[in-house]
């Protein structure tokens, strides 16, 4: 098997139930920052470049097969792999990998249910409250 990656989650991905019964074990949960990057949501979710913005995360270890089944399936295949540097709770910096949709929703775009239960996974996750707010 081999070594997990730090990957950070941005979607429903956080919920580490939604990553169990997608059958993969995270490891190693905490929580993160995506410094540069705003959450998108359209039909799906996403990461855009945006200065001065923040997502909120989790950051998992997985390893490269789980990974490749996690994204592998239909729908999510379309997600591409990208390293970037994220801030933990403690302000460590690390790398990270993202899975993000090259090209991002249009603007007109909503998930409402998405929504719903991402924000739902938010509070849960006790992310900033003024991050859940603005999401939608």
């Amino acid at each position: 098997m081999l070594l997990p990656v730090d990957v950070f989650f941005y979607g429903l991905y956080m919920d580490d139930a939604v990553l169990a019964k997608a059958g993969v074990t995270p490891r190693s949960p905490r929580k993160a920052c995506a410094d540069g990057f705003a959450l998108r949501i359209g039909a799906r979710a996403t990461l855009v470049r945006a200065r001065g913005a923040q997502a909120w995360g989790m950051v998992y270890g997985l390893t490269p097969e789980e990974l490749a089944r996690l994204y592998g399936a239909p729908g999510l295949d379309a997600y591409q792999p990208e390293d970037i540097e994220v801030a933990l709770e403690n302000r460590a910096i690390i790398p990270a990998r993202v899975y993000n949709l090259p090209e991002a929703p249009p603007a007109g775009e909503r998930n409402l249910d998405y929504i719903d239960k991402l924000k739902r996974v938010l509070v849960r996750l006790r992310m900033p409250a003024d991050y859940i707010t603005g999401i939608g």
